[in-house]
């Protein structure tokens, strides 16, 4: 984690966008992320990009776990569980911020 950077807790309200610090782009299915800030390239799987895509607007954590039990065989429980943790760690890499309104 970045020194300064305090982890914050998410659950299924938590509203969170892509951090403006960072330039992404599709590439055969997969997501390619470049943090700005740091130089270091990302990559997410299919799945991840799909989330990823959804990131360009603010969302909550549960409308990414809805979009993923509605477009792929996975429950409710597994798709929070899996979007907190890809939550969780793109927001300590930087590349997510908690959204603010307005």
């Amino acid at each position: 984690m970045s020194p300064g950077r305090t982890p914050r807790a998410l659950d299924a309200t938590t509203r969170v966008v892509a951090a403006r610090d960072q330039v992404s782009t599709e590439l055969e299915g997969e997501a390619v992320i470049l943090h700005l800030g740091d130089g270091v390239y990302y990559g997410l799987n299919p799945v991840g990009a799909r989330l990823w895509s959804l990131l360009e607007e603010p969302r909550t954590v549960a409308e990414l776990r809805d979009t993923l039990v509605a477009e792929y065989e996975v429950d409710a429980q597994t798709a929070e569980r899996d979007v907190l943790a890809l939550m969780d760690e793109l927001m300590e890499r930087g590349l997510l911020e908690p959204a603010t309104d307005g």
